[in-house]
């Protein structure tokens, strides 16, 4: 039996077939845990979508932004922009089998001490934390008010966490924390506006990576998430596992041994 973890896939199923291959995956014995941002800006989201749900018993998903995306745009919260290329699913035949499954996807996942989320977790949730939030949304996704919740997912404020939010603004700050985060404070404060490489890194600079500041992570636990492209899937720390490498950008789709570490990359095209 092996464990893979896949980086950002958004609707580029070639190169997820060409790794497949390489492992030799065998539904009878592996699975494949992916950080999510499964569709979206690539060019087979439809058939990249079917293709995850048909393989689902052997699939560990959570969910990112795009995916978020894409669930609010079916319920009309949100209407798709040129860039988006989320058109395709919402006409399906089996669209609404398709989205439901996705529907029920969580925000974060554990294996051991593996811990699986889109963006990554704050610096000031523990683990038992962090999995008590995500429950928050989950329960939001798939409760009677789920329309409502995606009317009101959009935005970028509360910026920080206070145990004292409530309603939408909480649920909307847990929501950012885990799909959307790259640069925050030591406190979780979020920059959502800067995404692109960390040039200032110092100790004192007022917003860092998320994986920079003290964490609260318990001995052994390692975070694996996507979302970053600009990181390469870079991070310098065994406990904090990139996986985005920019694949619908021109780059490459990684997957990552979870037993030996061992990563594996083929590029966006063909």
């Amino acid at each position: 039996m092996a464990d893979y973890a896949v980086g950002d896939i958004q609707g580029c199923l070639p190169p997820l077939e060409r790794l497949l291959a390489r492992v030799h995956f065998s539904p009878d014995r592996d699975l494949l845990w992916s950080v999510g941002d499964i569709v979206n800006r690539g060019p087979a989201c439809l058939q990249t979508l079917r293709f995850l749900h048909e393989r689902r018993d052997n699939l560990r998903l959570v969910l990112g932004n795009h995916d978020l995306h894409l669930l609010a745009a079916r319920t009309g919260a949100r209407t798709l922009s040129p860039s988006d290329t989320l058109g395709p699913i919402l006409r399906a035949r089996d669209s609404d089998r398709l989205l439901d499954w996705l529907q029920e996807q969580p925000l974060l996942r554990r294996a051991g001490d593996d811990l699986f989320v889109h963006a990554g977790i704050p610096p000031q949730w523990d683990s038992a934390t962090a999995e008590a939030r995500a429950l928050e949304v989950e329960a939001a996704l798939t409760g009677a008010d789920c329309d409502r919740f995606f009317e009101h997912m959009y935005g970028n404020e509360p910026a920080t966490w206070a145990d004292d939010l409530s309603g939408w603004p909480r649920l909307r700050v847990i929501t950012n924390t885990f799909t959307r985060m790259r640069f925050c404070a030591a406190d979780g404060t979020l920059d959502l506006d800067n995404k692109g490489p960390p040039e200032d890194d110092r100790e004192d600079a007022p917003f860092r990576p998320w994986f920079r500041h003290p964490h609260r992570l318990a001995s052994g636990e390692r975070v694996i998430f996507g979302h970053w492209a600009a990181l390469g899937g870079a991070t310098d720390d065994p406990r904090f596992i990139g996986l985005d490498t920019g694949c619908v950008w021109g780059g490459e789709l990684t997957f990552f041994n979870l037993a030996n570490g061992e990563r594996l990359a083929e590029p966006c095209g063909g």
